[in-house]
């Protein structure tokens, strides 16, 4: 299946929930009502924890702790203020993540949210506090000099997911502490709460953060946690993204991302930007998102490739892009989405579209190089609740011919029409065949059948039946479809009426190789499929921060 012009799919299930059950009008009107009710609960609830905790207190202790009122968060620039601006200025922050035993006895000021809270007396309460997936166990215990029961009482009383300040000594326990990432303890002196979360919250991120392996042996052992489904997830994605699996995954996404772009640039690639609204089809084909242009018809753009090919004929020479890709397939796959990051190159070809394929190669290695460097805290969050083997890949990629595949397939048994196109079990199949005879995850698939490839794709000299084009795999799964391009317009004419595209929405692009064009390739990748298949996830929901498929345009 080509990422660059993927075919419809015929509907599958996604593993947690079946999304194509419409919800009806009258159920939707039932649960918006539940909501409200749920809404105005809350508020009563929070009303109330705010009465409850309105107890004056004599003495200066009383400024160590409270809610900061709005003035003090306004970026007001004079340096007198509330208990909080005096509490904070002229200290220096410090990441919960950097909380370690060299700061042993050193006063700090930390921000971040309420992960859990522990009272054990009305002298002692424990809460723990996370900021971007670390967490450290805080101590609010009654002293003279700082902390007061109604301090005390205050801490333990706060709502789970409140963001709050700490000023306090940091101190190394005798006993390993198994609650927190950060393996000291803060002693805390001062504790102000800048944004109280509601109280009861529509999922726990305790509960979201869970793997399914803990659930199951809970269930063996008699007790029930709650299993937190991929739509509820979604539906409330602003606290399921706080998890530390999630926190790992979009900061492995956005590594992803910066080695790409780091990689091109020092391979003399230049970065454009082209433009999402188009006039006609990029790709051909009915899976396009239609518009209304100022009183002309439009379209959102299934890819860059028109546009990056004309700024290869515009001189160029390389071209990358990082940008949103649309695509309108009623596909409810575990691995589509009708709108994703696209991963796009083009580049001239100076003899053979193999310079395409050794880029390829040469860029991916490094960043599967680079992400087992420098996300090794990151992955490690996503294995506990997603476990999963490391990638396979070699320093050089295995390149294999379509026709090598196909007899691989024949040899097993599986039956494949040898200029039809692979559909997704025979991937899994040869992806599974591949890492057995070869030790690697991780390999190239070129010469496809010219009949299953987009318009733009060049013939292969040798056959007319075949292509030089290319799709790229990672555990069986296709991530890159990629080709030379051609670059003759008469070509190109013949190619797209043959594929029903109108030639005269394309009429520009075509034009620009009137002009003088060199021989060129390229291709395109998903971003939230190459971090799927890395981490071996199940779903490329759980790789889009923000999912848009055929039944989702929210949040």
């Amino acid at each position: 299946m080509s990422s660059e012009s993927e075919a419809p799919v015929s509907a599958m299930v996604p593993e947690e929930e079946d999304p194509s059950k419409s919800i009806s009008k009258k159920a939707a009107k039932k649960e918006a009502a539940k909501q409200e009710k749920l809404r105005r609960r809350q508020e009563a609830s929070a009303a109330s924890a705010v009465s409850s905790l309105s107890v004056e207190e004599e003495g200066p202790l009383a400024n160590n702790y409270g809610d900061v009122p709005l003035y003090e968060l306004q970026s007001v620039n004079k340096p007198e203020g509330g208990n909080w601006t005096e509490a904070v200025n002229g200290k220096e922050w410090t990441k919960v993540g950097e909380l370690t035993e060299s700061l042993k006895d050193q006063e700090v000021l930390i921000r971040g949210r309420v992960h859990t809270t522990r009272p054990v007396s009305s002298k002692l309460t424990f809460v723990v506090l996370r900021q971007s997936g670390s967490t450290v166990q805080c101590v609010v215990s009654q002293k003279p000099d700082s902390v007061t029961k109604q301090m005390v009482k205050f801490v333990a009383s706060l709502n789970r997911e409140s963001f709050v300040d700490i000023v306090g000594i940091v101190s190394v326990p005798g006993v390993s502490i198994k609650g927190a990432s950060q393996q000291v303890e803060v002693q805390v002196r001062k504790l102000y709460c800048i944004s109280k979360a509601v109280p009861n919250l529509p999922i726990n991120i305790e509960d979201a953060a869970r793997s399914e392996i803990e659930i199951e042996k809970a269930l063996q052992e008699g007790e029930q946690f709650v299993r937190v489904y991929q739509d509820t997830r979604l539906n409330y994605r602003v606290l399921d993204i706080r998890t530390p699996a999630n926190q790992g995954i979009f900061r492995i996404q956005s590594w992803v991302g910066a080695i790409f772009r780091e990689f091109l640039l020092a391979e003399d690639f230049v970065e454009i930007h082209t433009p999402k609204l188009i006039g006609g089809s990029s790709e051909g084909g009915s899976a396009v998102f239609k518009l209304d242009y100022k009183g002309q018809p439009a379209c959102l753009a299934q890819s860059p490739q028109l546009h990056k090919q004309m700024a290869i004929c515009g001189d160029f020479g390389r071209v990358f892009e990082i940008g949103p890709v649309f695509r309108a397939e009623d596909s409810y796959t575990h691995r589509h989405l009708c709108e994703f990051t696209g991963l796009d190159v083009e580049m001239e070809i100076n003899k053979h579209y193999s310079e395409v394929m050794d880029i390829v190669g040469r860029l991916f290695v490094t960043i599967f190089d680079k992400l087992n460097e420098k996300c090794k805290k990151e992955l490690e969050a996503v294995g506990k609740q997603y476990p999963f083997e490391p990638l396979k890949y070699n320093k050089d990629t295995l390149r294999l011919k379509f026709e090598e595949g196909v007899q691989m397939l024949k040899e097993a048994g599986v039956e494949i029409d040898p200029l039809g196109d692979l559909n997704t079990e025979s991937e899994r199949k040869l992806g599974q065949l591949v890492s057995e005879k070869y030790g690697t995850d991780f390999y190239i698939l070129h010469h496809y059948p010219s009949n299953v490839r987009p318009f733009y794709t060049m013939k292969s000299h040798e056959n007319p039946l075949y292509s030089n084009s290319f799709d790229v795999f990672i555990r069986g799964e296709e991530i890159i479809s990629g080709a030379q391009r051609v670059h003759v317009p008469r070509v190109l004419e013949e190619r797209a009426q043959a594929c029903g595209i109108d030639v005269k929405t394309i009429s520009t692009y075509i034009d620009s190789f009137r002009y003088g064009a060199p021989p060129h390739g390229g291709f395109g990748v998903g971003l939230e499929r190459v971090v799927m298949l890395f981490c071996g996830l199940n779903n490329i929901r759980k790789t889009s921060l923000y999912p848009r498929d055929p039944l989702r345009i929210a949040p």
